[in-house]
């Protein structure tokens, strides 16, 4: 791995353990981890979770499980992405591309907005849902932002996918349900009844934003 990333341009430091990750995260700065969730001691989720917790450095974990709930679980901790093993290299650098890639366009919102219980603050990034501050990985907020900057408009999956992750994307539907769903949890008063991020048979998502009641 470290001769792929280092061919490709990258500048590349590792460690053995969740313990010596942290250190450096603490000690240096990064751009991407790549975390193994089997390691030695600290754990792949824990250390996620500990990074998590200090900084929004992207992180890509991998794993030999491939089940939606190993999927959930990555991403609950924190983690921006999931690969898994065995995988190819041109596999590997399209997700770090990904995970390292931030939504071009620059007309997104900014200010406040309310969601049922949710209060996003696009400036800070810092969401709060049901008076407790809720974390949001980088790609989530992103999506998130794109939902919120294309209100009330039918988003294909194929729109959704290449606009925040990138074209390599564009097909992994089952990809963006599982950030959907993650989605949801975080602002949804209920949601396995969603009110605002809501599915498109067939098509995509859509977020409905309620128009500003006038008097």
């Amino acid at each position: 791995m470290r001769v792929t990333l280092t061919g490709q341009g990258y500048e590349v430091d590792d460690t053995k353990s969740g313990e010596g990750a942290l250190e450096k995260i603490r000690d240096e700065r990064f751009d991407l981890v790549l975390l193994d969730m089997n390691m030695p001691g600290l754990g792949g989720l824990e250390t996620c979770r500990a990074i998590r917790a200090q900084s929004e450095v992207a992180i890509v974990m991998l794993t030999v499980r491939d089940s939606e709930a190993d999927k959930v679980e990555a991403l609950d901790a924190g983690a921006d992405d999931y690969v898994t093993k065995p995988y190819n290299a041109t596999e590997l650098l399209a997700r770090i591309r990904a995970a390292l890639r931030r939504t071009p366009w620059t007309h997104g919102p900014t200010g406040r907005l309310t969601l049922g219980p949710a209060e996003i603050d696009f400036d800070t990034r810092q969401v709060v849902s049901r008076g407790h501050q809720v974390r949001l990985t980088p790609k989530e907020f992103e999506l998130l932002r794109y939902f919120v900057g294309h209100a009330n408009k039918v988003l294909s999956h194929r729109e959704l996918l290449q606009a925040v992750w990138g074209p390599d994307y564009g097909d992994q539907v089952d990809y963006l349900r599982v950030f959907v769903n993650q989605l949801r949890k975080k602002i949804e008063k209920n949601p396995s009844s969603p009110a605002y991020l809501l599915t498109e048979p067939w098509v995509g998502y859509r977020l409905h934003l309620p128009a500003p009641a006038t008097r």
